[in-house]
Parts: structure tokens; sequence; C-alpha cells
């Protein structure tokens, strides 16, 4: 649970979902991602076999992250989620109106 609590990690999951990814295009899709945080989510990813870092020993250094097969299992699971989200706004956001009205 503590790997799909992780907000970062649920938005990292559908973008390294397209493919592999270098860390700038990871930074720009993720809006107001820090760089620290980005690189401790990507870490505890990798920790997890969620993602595996190819590190191609060039200069200027090139490292891309992709998702393992347990990271893409994991983000159908997420993707299921996220479709259910967004089936469902309108219906959550008017039961918190509701709510906050009757209180």
């Amino acid at each position: 649970m503590a790997i799909i609590g992780d907000k970062w990690a649920l938005l990292l999951l559908p973008v390294l979902a397209e493919g592999a990814k270098r860390n700038g295009e990871l930074m720009r899709r993720l809006d107001g991602v820090s760089q620290k945080m980005l690189t401790q989510t990507l870490r505890g990813l990798e920790r997890n076999g969620i993602v595996v870092r190819q590190d191609f020993q060039e200069v200027p250094p090139r490292v891309e992250y992709r998702l393992t097969p347990l990271g893409a299992s994991l983000g159908r699971v997420v993707g299921a989620l996220d479709q259910w989200v967004i089936e469902n706004f309108r219906a959550v956001e008017k039961a918190r109106i509701a709510f906050d009205r009757a209180i």
C-alpha cells in the first residue's frame, strides 16, 4: 500500500507506462514535483521492483527510467483507479457539496 499511497508514484506510473523517460521529461510532466522528491520517488519504485533505471554511461549523462513487468501490472491497476475517478468525479463533488450544506 505504501507504493501506491504515494502521490508522486501514482502520477509517475501512467507517464512511465507510455515508455522509457528521462529525468527532465519526468520533471516537465509532473508539474510541481521537486528534483529531490522525484529522485526519492524513483528510487523507492526502483527498490520495490516497479521501475528500472538505465544509465547509458555517456557524457553528458543519459539515464532513462521505465516500468518493469511488475510495474506495468501495477500501472494497469492504477489506470483502472484513474478511470473510476474520471467517471465518478462529478458524483463525488455533488456528494461533498450536499454534505457540506447539511453540517
